[in-house]
């Protein structure tokens, strides 16, 4: 197996496991935070819209780091900074 192959396995199995595990974090958080806004307005009809706000702020602050684990997936993918390195060493 030559170093091209074992850089490009490498950059798409990192980049899975990157994806993945930056994905459940953010799912598994923003359950949560769904389910405890839901009890609070269940407890505080007349605060809904408090809650309701500051509950889509810290989603999408939740969100963000998806989006993060997403970005540094497609710049393993796309834009590897080891590739270029394996390419001028290999002589190809």
């Amino acid at each position: 197996m030559d170093s091209y192959s074992l850089i490009g396995m490498a950059s798409v199995f990192s980049a899975a496991l990157c994806i993945a595990i930056g994905a459940i974090g953010p799912a598994l958080g923003e359950g949560r935070a769904v389910a405890q806004g839901l009890a609070s307005i269940a407890q505080q009809p007349d605060e809904s819209n408090n809650i309701t706000r500051t509950l889509f702020v810290g989603l999408a602050m939740i969100e963000s780091t998806a989006i993060y684990a997403f970005v540094v997936s497609m710049i393993i993918l796309f834009a590897n900074p080891f590739w270029d390195y394996v390419v001028s060493n290999a002589g190809g």
